[in-house]
């Protein structure tokens, strides 16, 4: 399913199958609603697993006119209501959202009351607003996303690539074949075993990690009054697990949980283990 959001983008939504109550899977930054298909299969005897691509990500389109600016999350919470009112136009969805998947569900929820009746969420990207903010050209993901390889020889070689080293060579292979086989596409549509490219563009990654800490979200969460658990892997500066027990201290109904064996990659390292937290 493709719909209109704002800015000029058309979102992808996925049916990642299973049965039972629907599960709204909202994933994190550079990667894809398909990634989490593994996830959603762990599932799949509890919920109906639907995904959505974010702006720039997967299979959506840029935001018309991007020339590089970072990209403004908000437009990330519109894609999140946009899908999950087409989905369930009653709401009482459950959520579940990683790092940036996570805030645009928090937004998400802000805006639209009654969309989702609960949340769990995998160290979101929630920030307390600095000033002045940081300047996006010394924070390390925008300094390594730019960094990243955009194109290998084949789809093949992107896989053994990404499984030769880390974090993802730590990835559950279903997991890390899923991020492959929909996160590249061939640049000549008459080659697919040809050479390919990531569909979200090392400039766009960056680009929406340099937009991370205006994202607002915090000064929405005491208004967010549904239950909502936020799980972390181990305690890092440099990383969303330090902020998520404060994420959970300032929503009226938050609930903490620590994963100290899981790393910011756990939905993908510990399908089983998360699966149980949804649940």
């Amino acid at each position: 399913m493709r719909l209109p959001s704002s800015d000029g983008v058309e979102i992808a939504v996925h049916d990642l199958g299973g049965h039972g109550q629907l599960l709204f899977i909202s994933h994190a930054t550079g990667f894809h609603g398909h990634a989490y298909a593994p996830l959603a299969a762990v599932l799949a005897d509890t919920f109906h697993s639907i995904s959505l691509d974010f702006r720039g990500h997967g299979e959506s389109s840029r935001p018309t006119g991007w020339d590089g600016e970072p990209v403004d999350w908000r437009g990330c919470g519109d894609d999140a209501i946009i899908a999950a009112e087409t989905i369930a136009p009653d709401g009482g969805l459950v959520g579940f959202g990683h790092s940036m998947g996570g805030a645009a569900l928090l937004m998400a929820a802000a805006r639209r009351p009654g969309l989702f009746s609960r949340l769990v969420l995998f160290e979101p990207i929630v920030y307390p607003q600095s000033d002045p903010p940081p300047d996006p050209d010394t924070m390390p993901l925008v300094m390594g996303a730019r960094r990243r390889r955009a194109r290998f020889d084949s789809s093949v070689a992107a896989y053994e690539n990404y499984a030769s080293k880390p974090p993802l060579s730590w990835f559950e292979p279903a997991a890390l074949h899923a991020y492959v086989d929909h996160g590249v596409r061939a640049l000549d549509p008459d080659a697919p075993d040809g050479e390919v490219e990531l569909r979200c563009p090392p400039a766009f990654e960056a680009a929406t990690f340099a937009g991370s800490m205006t994202n607002g979200v915090w000064a929405l969460l005491p208004s967010i009054e549904i239950p909502v658990l936020v799980l972390a892997g181990a305690y890092e500066d440099d990383q969303p697990s330090r902020i998520a027990p404060l994420v959970a201290e300032q929503l009226p109904d938050g609930t903490f949980v620590g994963l100290p064996h899981m790393t910011h990659f756990g939905p993908f390292t510990h399908l089983t283990e998360i699966a149980a937290h949804i649940r």
